[in-house]
């Protein structure tokens, strides 16, 4: 009687048995929750385009805050919207600043169980919706890393663990990790977004964050998403000038990306599941079209499997608290 010598079935037959063979899983600590607060409200305010998110107060995001350590999940990105904006986007580093404001507060809520990341970038600040400051309709380089310095210092000083410089200005690293060492913040660790591309992903992100350019758009300074080896060539420099993590986003279309940068660096690698990934996911379930669960699960193991250490994920709190029950889903 002829018969298969190898039979891969074997580890497939019974549920102990994929769980033992299980290559890659995803846990509570392996996810950073990013999270929306808004100056000048008085209510949280749900986010259209993306379901089940919101810009919070001060006081509601301490509640999220407090939701999301209670499932698990420990680390937070906090992208602030200001009351008022200018051209320099002055409230980005002002000690009164809603996102210095939150993570002080959360800090004073929860100590040393969380971990706090702030997104530092100027577009959310700017009466012009740019990342940097401008002569004429051109970011400016040079000038922005000056600004840059003086926001991570003011967010160190708020209480922030981790630096997370996002606007793709040639140099910022080295300029934050200078900035934090001479203040004395040697302590803090910075979360490059190493390979940032200019992606019609982002659209939901820009109604959540008030961030969208009044003019133009940020293709002179994101990345083209043609390319995978400066994705590398980035990732690197920033390693060299004092990145302690590296980042890939979006995820899900450049999964590539993640692979070659993990396989390039010594440093962890984060990838950013982006508010177009999450929406097109929330909108395809509210119809019906897909199984959520089972979509986020294999959603975030490709991410995994792709190279991530760790995922930025608007999902962070419902998947944590599904966790346990992946098991039972294959």
């Amino acid at each position: 009687m002829s018969f298969p010598i190898e039979r891969p079935r074997r580890l497939r037959s019974r549920p102990a048995l994929r769980r033992l063979a299980r290559e890659t899983q995803i846990a509570p600590q392996d996810l950073i929750y990013p999270l929306f607060v808004r100056e000048g409200i008085d209510a949280p305010q749900p986010i259209e385009a993306m379901p089940g998110q919101q810009q919070h107060t001060l006081d509601s995001l301490a509640h999220e805050v407090e939701a999301a350590l209670k499932v698990g999940v420990g680390s937070f990105v906090l992208f602030g919207i200001p009351a008022r904006k200018d051209a320099q986007g002055s409230e980005a580093w002002a000690e009164g600043g809603i996102v210095q404001r939150a993570l002080r507060q959360v800090r004073e809520a929860f100590g040393t169980d969380v971990l706090l990341i702030a997104d530092l970038c100027l577009c959310e600040y700017t009466d012009h919706g740019h990342c940097g400051v401008l002569e004429g309709d051109t970011v400016a380089n040079d000038p922005t890393l000056e600004i840059y310095q003086r926001i991570a210092i003011s967010q160190a000083a708020a209480g922030a663990d981790v630096i997370a410089p996002s606007g793709m200005m040639d140099g910022q690293v080295r300029a934050i990790r200078a900035a934090l060492d001479g203040a004395g913040y040697i302590d803090r660790a910075i979360l490059a977004y190493a390979a940032k591309y200019a992606s019609a992903f982002y659209g939901p992100f820009r109604e959540a964050a008030g961030s969208a350019p009044r003019f133009g758009d940020r293709r002179g300074y994101q990345m083209d998403p043609a390319n995978v080896r400066e994705a590398v060539r980035e990732a690197r420099l920033d390693v060299d000038e004092g990145a302690d993590i590296v980042m890939v986003k979006p995820a899900l279309a450049f999964l590539d990306v993640i692979r070659a940068v993990a396989d390039s660096t010594q440093v962890p690698v984060a990838a950013y599941n982006v508010s177009g990934e999450y929406s097109m996911v929330k909108a395809a379930a509210a119809r019906g079209w897909i199984d959520e669960r089972r979509i986020l699960r294999e959603i975030l193991l490709g991410i995994r499997r792709a190279g991530a250490d760790m995922i930025l994920t608007y999902h962070a709190r419902e998947v944590a608290a599904d966790i346990p029950c992946w098991n039972d889903l294959g």
